[in-house]
């Protein structure tokens, strides 16, 4: 459309079932694990302080060395169950796994490479036993996949000359083949989520981007992609020159999130992904990254900002290289996951609460089918008391704690304003549900020009 042969397809965003479900969900979990989690940010006795899963490359270690950590991959405490059950406590409804990173090591037996976890002494198809435990405890999978690829003969960053063309052709063929090999052994899982295309060797293929995502879902129908895969004949990523989405969710939001009044970005599908340290990916043992983590409770903000923009947030774990979970990590499981078990339902199936404006202490969201507000205070004023500015020809019909159910008094300010009081003890941010009803305005009479006051 728009002239591109190879931009968007469609300007309507998707309304199928595998859709409204990723929309419905709304809090997924990211899972980086590969060889980089066991040297864990550190290389010849120097910890670098940029993200683990680049070492290879902040390490300057050639390929060959990287290649030898398999030897070391054994993995004792990796239970694909353990951690099924962890991203079910967190309050996660689906997965992102990564099937191959930057560093192309494969975490299943691909039959096109060397470089897989079936040459390491754990010797097990890792995606197809948290496929296959992800899916048993309810939550939807989805697979990434690194179009990047450090350790490949044929990997070019650009292509600038004939010998780098036939390279490049010859590496996408390798990676169609592993997708193709992917989604036919893998065809329960829901989507796939792409990374590492922003070198000009891709940019400059956006015919293979299409056929990509064409082949993926031919293969599973109802599959959701995300718009990272994805260039124009001119090399724009994520949207087209024209401005249309390609692929069938935004997920250009790393490690940051539109402004909470930015209504913009309601207008598309979108997930912004976000790591608990600063800037890793993967397991990183350094000091310093410790340091940088994020609070649980930052966390739940960053979910609830996420979905009242009709977003999804998918939250990174980087387990460690014997496959348990850090500590922190297990933290944010225990906070994130009991204050989702008393507010879930102020994120799952909700989004913009259309009308009612950002109020700087905090967010509201609004479920799709019953139409129920939600307000979640996660910056509780110093007066221990919120406002709430009413639409338009709103009025509040019952208002509730969602924890409790119990209902809240509240002072009128006005027609359209409300006070509620909120605990300033609160440990955790407060949720108010708030069922409303239309407010009819008996219309004004008419005046009579001719007996009106001149």
């Amino acid at each position: 459309m728009g002239g591109l042969e190879y931009g968007a397809q469609t300007h309507e965003p998707r309304d199928d079932a595998s859709m409204r479900s990723f929309r419905h969900d709304r809090f997924g979990q990211f899972i980086h694990w590969g060889l980089y989690a066991l040297p864990a940010g550190s290389w010849d006795g120097v910890t670098y302080g940029f993200a683990a899963e680049f070492l290879p490359q902040s390490a300057t270690i050639p390929p060959e060395r990287w290649a030898r950590l398999g030897d070391e991959f054994t993995a004792p405490e990796f239970d694909p169950m353990t951690w099924a059950r962890t991203a079910r406590d967190l309050g996660a409804r689906y997965v992102t796994i990564t099937t191959k990173h930057h560093d192309g090591f494969c975490l299943w037996p691909s039959e096109y490479t060397d470089f897989t976890v079936a040459a390491t002494p754990l010797k097990r198809d890792v995606i197809g036993d948290l496929v296959h435990a992800y899916t048993d405890v309810g939550l939807a999978v989805h697979l990434y996949y690194s179009v990047l690829d450090w350790h490949h003969p044929d990997w070019r960053y650009s292509v600038d000359t004939p010998a780098d063309r036939d390279a490049f052709t010859r590496y996408l063929t390798f990676a169609s083949d592993q997708l193709r090999e992917l989604a036919t052994r893998y065809p329960a899982v829901r989507g796939f989520w792409f990374d590492g295309t922003w070198d000009e060797s891709v940019k400059a293929n956006g015919r293979w981007t299409l056929e990509t995502e064409r082949m993926l879902k031919a293969l599973i129908p109802g599959a959701i992609v995300n718009s990272r895969l994805r260039a124009d004949e001119h090399g724009t990523r994520h949207r087209g020159s024209e401005g249309a989405l390609m692929g069938d969710y935004f997920s250009g939001y790393e490690r940051r999130l539109p402004e909470p009044w930015d209504r913009s970005v309601t207008a598309e599908d979108w997930e912004a992904c976000m790591t608990i340290p600063q800037n890793s990916w993967g397991y990183h043992a350094g000091a310093d990254v410790a340091r940088s983590h994020k609070h649980p409770l930052e966390l739940v903000e960053q979910l609830v900002h996420a979905v009242s923009l009709g977003g999804n947030l998918l939250l990174n774990f980087g387990p460690r290289g014997d496959g348990s979970f850090p500590e922190f990590e297990q933290d944010v499981v225990g906070t994130v996951g009991a204050w989702l078990a008393a507010n879930g339902a102020c994120v799952y199936g909700c989004g913009v609460a259309e009308g009612w404006d950002y109020p700087g202490w905090g967010f509201y969201t609004r479920n799709a089918e019953t139409g129920v507000v939600y307000a979640i205070v996660t910056r509780i004023p110093v007066s221990g008391a919120v406002v709430l500015q009413l639409p338009e020809d709103i009025r509040i019909h019952r208002l509730t704690a969602l924890d409790t159910g119990e209902a809240v008094p509240f002072e009128h300010r006005g027609d359209r304003a409300i006070r509620i009081g909120v605990d300033r003890a609160a440990s955790a941010p407060p949720v108010f549900a708030i069922e409303t009803r239309h407010h009819e305005t008996a219309p004004s009479a008419e005046v009579n020009p001719d007996l009106a006051d001149v």
